[in-house]
């Protein structure tokens, strides 16, 4: 299915990949686990193999001591793998981050759902705060949980605000030290998990105010052509730039001639995608940076979608992390502008 998406509920607009059940905004953290077809739970049980090189009606099992699966009690999926030390968090147990701040009405519940066959389960809530760029340049507020039933891999919680012209995507750590909150399964899903939880939630609000300043900053900086092209080649073709150190040629040649097919695709994106004519992109890094995050949002799906991860990289793996990287890079370049 497109973007790996296993079951999903969603409120407002139809999302890009057209899957999911439609809800409403006023869904409770209970009532959307129960809409996106997350009420099952999970198991670790034991693993056991045959106790002869090859399969035959005579062969019996051996318990793999210290190894086990992680398993969906509904269907007998096999999720991962695991260790002895893992701790499996249940669907509900993930959803009660919620529910606090949407019954005091600080968030509302906008998507949840299943990815890659019930490996990755996610909630994304939208906060109360927003803010408007020149020309009518909005960007929401979101709060994303990821909560994968696969070993090795932790529950995260990020801050992810959205532009609304374009809807790109920006997911970025809550915590003051730039990590993502993470929890790992090595301890039961408790009280003490759950208040460092809700105090990584409730720093929103500042992220929030923090990306506004970040935003502001950029939308007023202009960013002249070649800059741009320098910008693009750095993220995406950085030894370009070592090349041309190299051969000592001239600030003034142009770049795009030798982009790569990405590299051409944003630095299009950059004048062409939704929003680019706004006020606030339009020759500035803001637009800039817009390019590279439409691109990994919306272009890079279409080919991702082939490796089953195009919602889960734009949330959470490499497109997350080049987006994340496009922000320092054009607010290094926008310091100097």
């Amino acid at each position: 299915m497109a973007a790996a998406v296993e079951t999903m509920a969603y409120a407002g607009k139809v999302p890009w990949h057209g899957l999911g059940v439609p809800v409403e905004d006023t869904m409770t953290p209970e009532q959307m686990l129960e809409a996106a077809g997350l009420n099952w739970t999970v198991s670790k049980r034991p693993a056991y193999t045959i106790d002869s090189p090859n399969w035959s009606e005579d062969v019996g099992l051996l318990n793999a001591e210290g190894h086990h699966f992680i398993v969906r009690d509904t269907d007998n999926s096999v999720l991962s793998a695991c260790g002895e030390d893992y701790v499996p968090f249940q669907n509900a147990d993930t959803f009660k981050f919620f529910k606090k701040f949407v019954s005091n009405g600080q968030m509302k519940m906008e998507t949840a759902g299943s990815l890659k066959d019930g490996q990755d389960i996610w909630g994304l809530a939208k906060l109360e705060s927003s803010f408007e760029l020149p020309g009518g340049d909005q960007v929401e507020g979101y709060l994303l949980i990821d909560s994968p039933h696969v070993s090795g891999k932790a529950l995260t919680i990020m801050f992810t605000p959205i532009r609304v012209v374009c809807a790109n995507t920006m997911a970025l750590a809550l915590n003051t030290d730039g990590k993502r909150f993470r929890v790992l399964h090595l301890q039961a899903f408790d009280d003490e998990i759950m208040r460092a939880a809700e105090e990584a939630l409730g720093i929103s609000e500042s992220k929030m105010a923090e990306f506004q300043e970040q935003a502001t900053f950029l939308s007023k900086k202009r960013a002249k052509p070649f800059d741009v092209q320098k910008f693009v080649a750095e993220l995406f073709q950085p030894q370009l730039l070592i090349e041309r150190a190299k051969q000592d040629i001239s600030d003034n040649v142009p770049f795009a001639d030798e982009f790569s097919r990405t590299a051409e695709q944003v630095h299009d994106a950059i004048t062409l995608s939704p929003g680019a004519e706004l006020k606030s992109a339009e020759g500035t890094w803001w637009g800039a940076l817009n390019g590279v995050t439409y691109v990994m949002d919306h272009t890079k799906r279409e080919s991702e979608r082939v490796k089953g991860g195009a919602l889960y990289s734009s949330w959470l793996g490499p497109n997350a992390a080049t987006k994340r990287k496009a922000l320092e890079l054009a607010t290094e370049y926008a310091k100097v502008a």
